[in-house]
């Protein structure tokens, strides 16, 4: 690891305790900007990786790569996940410790394929036989299928844990994996049934969707269209560019087959998959305050789905049971009683069918102890802490994520610090104590019994009378209104006040202030389902669900412990899981928000790095030494420094590195001599060291002759003699050529003159630019700088034209396409940023996308280019899905098999978009077209591509406006209509008072 030192102002240090500015975050995150330009992206603190997603493939991770990690001490090589992975197994084989390693994270940082690289790396390096293999096999199939059901598209990321997950890998006395066990945390359940806009719901029911057989659909009654399921279309966002739901839903029915599922377990599950969006379906009509189901349909299907009577179950979506006097009365439920009612079985129904599923899992991965074990722990925490600057609103699961990340943040510390007591304690160096701060207080505010927060939420659920969401924001008022990390609007100062609503509290985390809206809490923390609705399920058919729904929970008169107080003590186990085993940390960072290679976002990193706690882990890593290691290591890379310790040092490694020092000069402040290891200090000693064993590489080489000849000699004491001397002509000769290095080139510096251009060339041979956005260039020596420049012209030539030889039609045509929307949109648009890693498409719908008879209207017209939009009317603003085609001569707006409206290029005045992240832009057209109703209002998600696909086939790049604040746009018969556009935290599209079409879009500085 010592090696990179050398190159460390191009790539950095690899080690982080090795920055001399320890306490700079500023200089931390240019050491990250740093390693990351050079796609290093692996960097230690001490014993935890930090690692960057680089939101592309490496080639790091092959068989050759694992082989150079397996078996090698943790500093010999370069910072890696495996290098992790290795240390935590090798640990576990010789110290007989549990180990643990815990990758925590934002959603999008990589918290997922680092889990699924250290799997990839257990199953190619640990022993192997037949019934490891099916273990192996099983324990990465698993991953798949976790996915599908527990992943999810948002904002930040395609495939998002919406879960936390703690997987335990069983070793045999061999160190072959022989089995494993799977707990899941906090599943999004809420998902199932509401989607931001431009989020999707879990990824199995796009997959079955898309992927499943037509028999299989048929069976299920589902139809191959996402859009016709009201909990699919909430986020208006059926397909993903970066994600092939055909091709996942055949991964994850090998997986399913893998593991251990059989066809009628499959078929199941799949039944209570389609009675999700069959629930999501069910309608309600009626009068006010007496709900019913409008179409009897989608009871039929529920009803063979999930193996239940139609009528009952249509009775308990419509009434509630109660309990009166020991006498059962149904009252009915108003239309949205009822709503939340469908909403909450089918929540329930998705959650506990969740965990089944990890259940069956945990049951192919069971392992029967016979000579003893050790465990291997991969806990992946989806959890993060979303703090800005700006105001940020946080729900009720966001309250308990933060809270996990509170307690994990408590435990990292605690560890880190007990780690760096034990090893100086260890080593007879003096323990001294590292002032830190500890979030015991925050931990505190949220999880003490009667006086925190959440025994003030379970109060208020389980006290009678009208409790609301307000009450318990009162009742936090008076209880712990006085805490310094607490505050609400009324507890606030007047500037405070302006950036808070009445009905949010907010925490002062180790983090960062986050803002909590009450809205919800008290229902989601209840999490309750109607009796009569627990009954209906209990008398299911459904195997599945006769394990998710015991009879037993009828019979037990014992209210069902709240949501949070359920997670606060599943999180005490795992808090107690992990104190007894040895840690490891993958800290992963995400560089941008639009999942583009090569883009570090500053402002971003910097928020990750502080939530992470890092700078805090560095500042108690730092406190004493930066730099140990152990005598042999240090003694084999510096003994050539030293006369006394070179060539071989017979005598104690303790003695040897105690002359070595003492002839580098080290400072007694500077270094402690420990029972096995060295410690030092400062980076600085380190560095002095590094570079003159960089400078004594050189002259060993040129005397390397002469060594040859010397060791012929059979007098040793002769040799001895003769190498102290040529090791100071050396010297002597290097020191010379520094002093008149100014000079006119002489005798006394050419010595000195021809190495420091040798250096230089051979530095720049090593480290050329890459390709042609690679701007790097090593700073020349004041006798090369003409020359140097001279060959940085020639090699980027070089460069751009064996680029420019090797693009393709295809290629050159996309960029052209992406040179037009750079013209256009590039510095105007705040989402221009997120496409310019992503590819522009030849159509966003395939011809079974699109009716027959409008391919058959359209005739001989070629069609260029098709995407999914959403149109809104002129008057109402009621969003309707539509298809837009565009074709040589015009744009033609499509409803289902109808051509609703064509506009020819011609015709086309001008394009208006707003210059925030939102998709909907409006086509103008002449005001006194008979054949044109007036300006057409749509809506992309790929809006960028869009236009710029309208921009080339109507020729139009100039007559694109991007506004700012509001549109105007041509109603019909001379009126007016406008839409408002507004920065927000998430997108919104309504009818406001006055009448404009309102638009809110999260813009570029905000975070959603």
């Amino acid at each position: 690891m010592e090696s990179a030192l050398t190159a460390r102002d191009r790539v950095g240090v690899q080690d982080f305790v090795l920055l001399e500015n320890y306490t700079s975050e500023a200089a931390f995150i240019e050491n990250l900007r740093k390693r990351f330009k050079e796609n290093l992206i692996y960097t230690y603190i001490g014993s935890v990786l930090v690692s960057v997603n680089p939101y592309r493939e490496l080639e790091i991770y092959t068989k050759n790569h694992m082989e150079r990690y397996r078996g090698v001490n943790f500093y010999e090589v370069s910072p890696h996940i495996y290098a992790v992975a290795d240390n935590s197994y090798r640990s576990m084989r010789t110290e007989r410790k549990d180990q643990c390693i815990l990758i925590s994270g934002e959603s999008g940082a990589g918290k997922t394929e680092a889990s699924k690289k250290i799997l990839q790396y257990y199953a190619v390096t640990c022993p192997a036989s037949e019934q490891v293999q099916t273990v192996k096999d099983r324990l990465l199939q698993s991953n798949p299928v976790l996915e599908a059901f527990g992943n999810a598209k948002t904002l930040r990321n395609d495939n998002s844990s919406r879960f936390g997950k703690y997987m335990d890998i069983q070793f045999d006395f061999k160190g072959a994996p022989v089995g494993g066990h799977i707990i899941n945390y906090l599943l999004e359940k809420s998902r199932v049934v509401h989607q931001n806009h431009g989020e999707r719901n879990f990824h199995i029911f796009y997959q079955l969707i898309e992927g499943g057989e037509e028999d299989l659909l048929r069976r299920l009654g589902l139809e191959r269209n996402p859009q016709q399921y009201q909990y699919l279309v909430k986020g208006n966002c059926p397909k993903v560019s970066s994600i092939n739901d055909r091709s996942d839903w055949k991964v994850v029915r090998k997986a399913l087959t893998v593991i251990g599922f059989n066809e009628d377990e499959v078929e199941e599950l799949l039944n209570i998959i389609a009675s999700v969006l069959h629930l999501g379906n069910v309608q309600y009509g009626g009068e006010e305050g007496n709900a019913s189901i409008t179409s009897d349909t989608q009871i039929k299907y529920l009803a063979r789905l999930l193996g239940v009577n139609g009528a009952v179950l249509t009775e308990a979506l419509t009434h509630k049971k109660i309990i009166a006097k020991g006498e059962e009365l149904m009252s009915p439920l108003n239309l949205e009683q009822a709503s939340s009612a469908r909403d909450a079985l089918s929540k329930a129904v998705y959650g506990r069918t969740f965990t089944w599923l990890v259940n069956k899992i945990n049951a192919s991965l069971t392992y029967t102890v016979r000579n003893g074990r050790y465990n291997q722990l991969i806990c992946t925490n989806t959890t993060h802490l979303k703090f800005t600057a700006f105001i940020v609103f946080c729900s009720f699961e966001q309250f308990c994520i933060n809270y996990c990340n509170e307690k994990l943040q408590q435990l990292f510390i605690e560890l880190t610090l007990k780690s760096e007591q034990e090893e100086y304690e260890s080593e007879g160096i003096t323990w001294e104590p590292v002032q830190y701060f500890n979030n015991k207080i925050i931990c505190d505010l949220v999880e003490e019994k009667f006086k925190g927060i959440i025994s003030i939420l379970d109060e208020e659920c389980l006290r009678p009378g009208d409790a609301s969401d307000f009450t318990f924001l009162e009742k936090l008022e008076d209880t712990v209104g006085g805490h310094p990390h607490f505050v609400t609007h009324k507890l606030a100062d007047g500037k405070t006040r302006k950036v808070m609503g009445r009905d949010e509290f907010r925490l002062l985390h180790y983090a960062g202030e986050v803002n909590y809206n009450v809205n919800g809490f008290l229902d989601k923390n209840n999490d309750l389902l109607f009796r009569n609705l627990k009954e209906v399920m209990c008398m299911s058919e459904n195997k599945i669900l006769t394990q998710c729904f015991d009879r037993e929970e009828l019979s037990d008169k014992k209210r069902p412990e709240t949501a949070a107080t359920q997670f606060k003590a599943s999180l005490a186990k795992l808090m107690e899981i992990l104190m007894s085993k040895e840690p490891s940390y993958i800290r992963c960072i995400k560089p941008n928000d639009s999942k583009q290679s090569g883009r570090f976002d500053e402002v971003l990193i910097r928020h990750q790095v502080k939530y992470l706690g890092l700078m805090e882990n560095l500042r108690v890593r730092r406190a004493g030494f930066a730099y140990r290691r152990r005598y042999e290591v240090f003694l084999q890379r510096y003994k050539s420094l030293c006369p006394d310790t070179w060539p071989n040092w017979q005598g104690k490694l303790a003695d040897g590195v105690a002359i070595l020092v003492k002839h580098l000069g080290y400072k007694p402040e500077e270094y402690k001599l420990g029972r096995s290891k060295i410690f030092i200090r400062f980076p600085k000693t380190l560095f002095a060291t590094e570079d003159a064993l960089e400078t004594r590489k050189h002259s060993l080489g040129e005397s390397s002759w002469h060594s040859k000849t010397l060791w012929c000699c059979a007098d040793c004491e002769t040799f001895k003699s003769v190498s102290k001397l040529f090791y100071i002509f050396s010297q002597l000769r290097f020191i010379k050529g520094f002093i008149y290095r100014h000079k006119e080139r002489c005798p006394e510096n050419e010595y000195f003159l021809d190495y420091v251009r040798y250096s230089f060339l051979m530095k720049l041979h090593r480290n050329l630019p890459k390709n042609v956005l690679d701007k790097s260039w090593p700073t020349p020596p004041a006798a090369l700088v003409e020359a140097s420049e001279h060959l940085r012209k020639l090699c980027m030539q070089n460069m751009v034209w064996n680029y420019c030889k090797k693009i393709s039609p295809e290629w050159k045509h996309q960029l052209e396409q992406k040179m037009i929307a750079s013209e256009i949109f590039k510095d105007k648009k705040d989402n221009y940023p997120q496409s310019v890693s992503k590819l522009f498409v030849s159509t966003r719908l395939n011809g079974e996308d699109i009716n027959p008879k409008v391919l058959q209207a359209l005739g001989s017209e070629k069609m260029k280019y098709a995407v999914p939009v959403t149109k809104y009317d002129r008057k109402g603003y009621k969003a309707r899905p539509r298809q837009l085609l565009l074709t040589s001569s015009s744009a033609i707006i499509i409803e289902e098999a109808k051509l609703k409206q064509r506009i020819d290029y011609g015709a086309l005045k001008g394009i208006s978009v707003s210059s925030l992240s939102d998709g909907l832009f409006v086509l103008h057209v002449p005001s006194d077209d008979n054949k044109q109703k007036g300006d057409v209002v749509l809506q992309s998600d790929h809006v960028i591509e869009t236009l710029t696909k309208i921009a080339i086939c109507a020729d139009k790049i100039n007559t694109i406006n991007i506004n700012q604040g509001s549109i105007k746009f041509t109603v019909g018969q001379g009126k007016e209509g406008i839409i408002d556009f507004t920065p927000g935290s998430e997108l919104l599209v309504a009818k406001a008072k006055n009448g404009h079409l309102s638009k809110h879009s999260p813009s570029s500085n905000s975070i959603s």
